[in-house]
């Protein structure tokens, strides 16, 4: 029995010894923690000094150009067309005449309304001198008088008529159009041309709603046009509508633009750049410098080699910006990089 008691004995000691070493190694980890966690590793940062500088509160939305004047010449008789005074691409002044609509027709009924307007004066004349000598009643004259209007009035409504046939410009412009073909017959309000005034242009952009008090106060507005190489032209505001587009949700906005040399053209895509505000000693910082926790914007400021949390509010954004309005003062260094690392206190 004594090799069974003594390899009994050993067992005990080695399980005595092995449990108290698992507590030393516990012991030891913990110290060891202890240790690292009161001596913690600086963090390494970057920090961005305040200084005061311009930022302007701008947006930029996309429009289309419109010409400033569409006229479409209508045909105001029927009739054939016998010749075109026109040519599409052509200058035309107002009152210039574009086509001519045969107008035999209409110059045979006025020279027949006008030979009965003469004949009805002539009877006219000859009863009131009857009525001098009692010869004419007053219901002949009333009669007599009652045929010189209505032939009046069908004389003028067949001299303009006959004016219709010669269909003019009534505007200044470019011929875009020309529908007026010798040979064509026509209608009242059959197209004839089509007119565009390109001097000066109409840029249409749609303003949301958000926008619309920031751009009530603005007049003039910088154009972008990607088509002429990124050329930027000068508009005026010329009207802002007062309903919205039942789709876009947008209040169209019409601005003024100039086009002596005629580069512009309609239907060309624009980019409008709206300046809603202009702050000349904005405090400004990186936007992915500010954190947020579950109810405030902050960010870490360094004082004395320790980061420091400031809680701030924001304004305008221009670019990768963005205003500090409320929390922080200029000279104060701000840090920019590594402010995820560190907390209130750190060095």
């Amino acid at each position: 029995a004594i090799p069974w008691l003594f390899f009994l004995f050993l067992v005990v000691v080695i399980g005595i010894l092995a449990m108290r070493i698992g507590s030393e190694k516990a012991l030891i980890a913990a110290e060891k923690k202890e240790a690292l966690k009161d001596k913690k590793t600086d963090v390494n940062v970057v920090t961005l000094k305040l200084n005061p500088m311009p930022m302007h509160d701008r947006i930029r939305l996309p429009g289309e150009v419109e010409p400033w004047v569409k006229l479409a010449i209508l045909a105001e008789v029927r009739g054939r067309i016998i010749t075109k005074k026109v040519e599409e691409g052509q200058t035309v002044k107002k009152g210039q005449i574009i086509a001519v609509i045969d107008p035999r027709d209409y110059d045979n009924i006025l020279s027949q309304t006008r030979a009965s307007f003469n004949a009805a004066q002539k009877t006219l004349k000859r009863l009131m001198g009857l009525q001098k000598e009692k010869l004419a009643t007053q219901a002949q004259i009333d009669d007599a008088r009652a045929q010189v209007d209505g032939f009046k009035a069908a004389m003028d409504t067949a001299e303009l008529n006959a004016q219709r046939c010669r269909n003019r410009a009534s505007a200044d412009g470019i011929v875009n159009h020309l529908d007026a073909e010798p040979g064509r017959f026509v209608i009242g309000g059959d197209m004839v041309a089509e007119v565009l005034r390109l001097d000066r242009l109409k840029v249409k952009v749609g303003i949301p709603e958000s926008d619309v008090a920031a751009v009530r106060r603005i007049d003039t507005f910088d154009i972008s046009i990607d088509a002429l190489g990124g050329r930027i032209f000068k508009g005026k505001k010329h009207f802002l509508s007062r309903t919205a587009d039942p789709l876009a949700r947008l209040y169209n906005l019409y601005i003024r633009v100039d086009n002596p040399t005629g580069e512009i053209l309609p239907d060309m895509f624009v980019r409008v750049d709206i300046l809603k505000d202009k702050k000349p000693d904005a405090l400004a910082i990186p936007l992915y410098a500010s954190l947020t926790d579950s109810k405030n914007r902050f960010v870490y400021v360094t004082n004395d080699g320790h980061a420091h949390t400031r809680q701030i509010t924001l304004g305008i954004q221009e670019g990768w910006l963005v205003e500090v309005v409320d929390g922080l003062s200029a000279g104060e260094e701000v840090i920019v990089v590594g402010q995820r690392s560190v907390h209130d206190g750190d060095k």
